[in-house]
């Protein structure tokens, strides 16, 4: 009998020290060890990335504070799909800034799903999926920086309810107090650009 395809155990673990408090997901119950701790290295090495990212990207040496958070999105299946955040605010700083990192795992290998493994060879996924975004951006009002510039083959996204959800950094293609814009499509538009046996058919 084929065992059934339980969800993950996931927990926080705090990295805290003046000014900076970051909650890490550890990933536990996996049939698999080896497969369970790539996964958790993945996400710690993403975790620091983003602090990382955070100093690059504000040219600063200190913060008056850094706040780490998850979302676990996805947990069944099979699929593990969460959002890491991070926010960092500069002493004398007006505004802060907020960075994610979406991370989609298959925990039977632990192995993370890109952007363009979703989709079929040969299939015009980023055009389609453009123009949902695009349809969105004009229904919702959504204010841009310039003309949209297209879904990218290593685009950022996250799977949740049965919903592919490409989402851009604050910044990317939008003015700051738009946050970071996402766009819900939902699977069963897709199903043409679906690659088979892909986590998109497994959830559609």
């Amino acid at each position: 009998m084929t065992s059934p395809a339980l969800p993950a155990v996931v927990q926080a673990r705090v990295m805290s020290q003046p000014g900076l408090t970051v909650y890490v997901p550890y990933i536990s119950g996996l049939q698999n060890a080896p497969v369970q701790n790539a996964i958790n290295e993945s996400i710690y090495h993403n975790v620091m990335n983003l602090i990382q990212t955070q100093y690059h990207q504000q040219q600063v040496q200190q913060f008056a504070e850094m706040t780490g958070t998850f979302e676990i999105k996805t947990n069944e299946r099979n699929i593990l799909s969460l959002v890491l955040t991070n926010y960092a605010i500069a002493p004398q700083h007006a505004n802060g800034l907020t960075v994610l990192q979406a991370l989609t795992f298959d925990t039977t290998t632990g192995e993370i799903i890109s952007f363009h493994d979703l989709f079929a060879r040969g299939s015009d996924y980023k055009r389609l999926i453009s123009s949902l975004i695009q349809k969105q951006i004009k229904e919702r009002d959504i204010t841009l920086l310039d003309t949209y510039p297209s879904v990218k083959r290593n685009q950022s996204y996250y799977i949740a309810d049965q919903t592919l959800v490409v989402f851009y950094q604050p910044l990317e293609i939008t003015p700051h107090y738009v946050g970071a814009p996402m766009f819900p499509i939902p699977i069963y538009q897709l199903q043409s650009v679906i690659a088979p046996n892909s986590i998109l058919e497994k959830m559609s």
